[in-house]
Parts: C-alpha cells; sequence; structure tokens
C-alpha cells in the first residue's frame, strides 16, 4: 500500500480469516481520475439523482481535498473514500470498490488511510452514514470496528444540483 509519499509495496491483509496480497496505491484524488471515479460510484450505486457527483468533486475539493483518497491498482482506479472533518467529527462519504477486487480487503486499507490522515489532523471520532437496506456495508463497518449508534439522521437541501453532461 502506499499512502501519500511513500514507496508502494506489498501488504499482507488477514481479513474474513482470508490472507490476501495486495498491491494498492492509495494517493490523494487528482483531477484526471474524475471520469474513473464517477465510474466507480456509478457502478457502487453510490450515486443518487438528486446529487451530480462532478459537483460533489468539485465541492470536496475546495475543502479537505487532501482527504478525498483513490486506490490505484496499475494505474487504475479500482477505489475511493471521500473524508472530511469539520473540527467535532470525520466523516468519510463514497467508499467503494471495484467488484473485481472486492473481499481483498482493499475499503479496509482506504478507510485506515482516512482514518490516519484524520488522527493526524486531531479527530477524536468518526461516523458514517448507510442506508439501512446496504446489510454488506453495515457488516463491513462492523467488521473494522464501527457500531451502530442509536440516531436518526436528519438532512435538508440548501442548493438543488443542476443535472450535467458527462
Amino acid at each position: 500500500m502506499r499512502v501519500g509519499g511513500t514507496p508502494s509495496c506489498w501488504r499482507t491483509l488477514l481479513f474474513g480469516g482470508w490472507e490476501y496480497i495486495s498491491k494498492m496505491e492509495i494517493t490523494e484524488y487528482k483531477p484526471e481520475y474524475e471520469s474513473a471515479v464517477i465510474r466507480l460510484w456509478e457502478k457502487c450505486e453510490l450515486t443518487r439523482p438528486w446529487n451530480n457527483p462532478q459537483l460533489d468533486i468539485e465541492r470536496k475539493m475546495k475543502v479537505n481535498p487532501e482527504l478525498f483518497l483513490v486506490g490505484l491498482i496499475d494505474g487504475k482506479v479500482v477505489a475511493s473514500a471521500m473524508g472530511g472533518y469539520e473540527g467535532h467529527r470525520g466523516w468519510v462519504n463514497y467508499l467503494a470498490v471495484e467488484s473485481e477486487y472486492r473481499r481483498q480487503g482493499l475499503a479496509k486499507l482506504m478507510m485506515e488511510a482516512v482514518e490516519e490522515r484524520l488522527i493526524n489532523m486531531g479527530c477524536p471520532k468518526i461516523n458514517v452514514q448507510v442506508r439501512s437496506d446496504n446489510t454488506d456495508a453495515l457488516q463491513f463497518y462492523g467488521k473494522i470496528g464501527y457500531n451502530t449508534e442509536e440516531r436518526i439522521s436528519l438532512g435538508k437541501r440548501l442548493i438543488e444540483d443542476r443535472n450535467t453532461e458527462r
């Protein structure tokens, strides 16, 4: 795994009782990754009609861009995680891994990379929101130490995203 400027190397993971060897470079998002990242989000069914992914990326690049990470294998975008921190809690959105690379520990590596950066920023706690019908994600987060907290998530749209051609 490569995080930031450290050299890429093979990393052995023990995940779910299986041992995997992963060679994934984790790096900060760059504009040339945009179309591949959006395709990944669409394949993983993370996009919604009311959220324009291009605008999500544009907005993210204005706030904590160093927390928007992509995972590359042989130069191909295979994973993403969009972290955030406002001084009270850390958040992760758009955690995604290409289907052919799932169940190999890559999502765990992406979360560890975001968590490490958040810790270095002084973040005391991280929250994630998962759609209630996404049982795979709920199981994944449970395996890596996240607990269900009895909360109700409320939202209010402040800016309507315009549809843009890709």
